[in-house]
């Protein structure tokens, strides 16, 4: 029995054009939620350095819970579990965005925690020294420096965030995973189709990667 197989270049280049109808809601539901997630981050990482108990606790369990469960678990729930709490369904592209904003949200918070965390109490100090009150004092000196130390490890988040949707073709979102699924349904040409959706997908994240080591090289974020 033969069973030699050549891999058909010329199927994997047809599939291109169906592949990439499918990165507009990869980018849509990962910097979608991102950008959701990423003021979810800021609010629950304040609250997670405050000095009051009743503020810090409800912050830390929101971080333990998102951080300690699997996105897919969590786009699972809010595709079809939410819609027996609310009595109507959701949107399979809004459940998307939805568990990116409170997956990556979770992630983003303990970035902000570790960035405003690492800079120096003299920091604070002078401001307030300066007639500043707490208020400008973070707003104006403690966030801009905190923020900028932010920026490596939020882009990590970001690259994250895009390789996690394609977990959700399990309910329907058109991202590149799904329109691989529906093209190898017809072509039968699964090996050639997966490795364009991952070239794909390695495309996008090498884009933000060196976009990232430019701003560095550039000293526009870090230290």
């Amino acid at each position: 029995m033969d069973v030699t197989f050549r891999f058909d270049w010329q199927a994997a280049f047809a599939s291109l054009p169906h592949l990439v109808a499918g990165i507009p809601y990869t980018l849509l539901i990962s910097f979608g939620g991102l950008a959701i997630g990423f003021f979810i981050g800021i609010f629950f990482g304040l609250l997670r350095i405050s000095p009051s108990a009743w503020l810090r606790w409800p912050a830390i369990v929101y971080i333990e819970i998102f951080r300690g469960t699997p996105v897919l678990v969590q786009v699972l729930f809010i595709f079809y579990g939410l819609p027996q709490l609310l009595g109507g369904p959701i949107n399979a592209l809004v459940a998307g965005i939805a568990a990116i904003a409170v997956n990556s949200g979770a992630y983003i918070s303990e970035i902000v925690r570790g960035g405003v965390q690492s800079i120096e109490r003299g920091q604070r100090e002078a401001g307030l020294s300066l007639g500043l009150s707490r208020v400008q004092t973070f707003r104006d000196i403690i966030w801009p420096q905190a923020f900028r130390r932010m920026i490596p490890a939020l882009g990590n988040q970001g690259i994250i965030s895009i390789k996690d949707t394609s977990l959700f073709s399990v309910i329907g979102v058109g991202e590149l995973v799904r329109q691989g699924q529906i093209y190898i349904a017809t072509t039968f040409t699964a090996l050639e189709v997966y490795l364009m959706v991952a070239l794909l997908y390695l495309a996008i994240t090498l884009s933000l990667s060196i976009a990232l080591r430019l701003l560095e090289r550039k000293g526009l974020v870090g230290q």
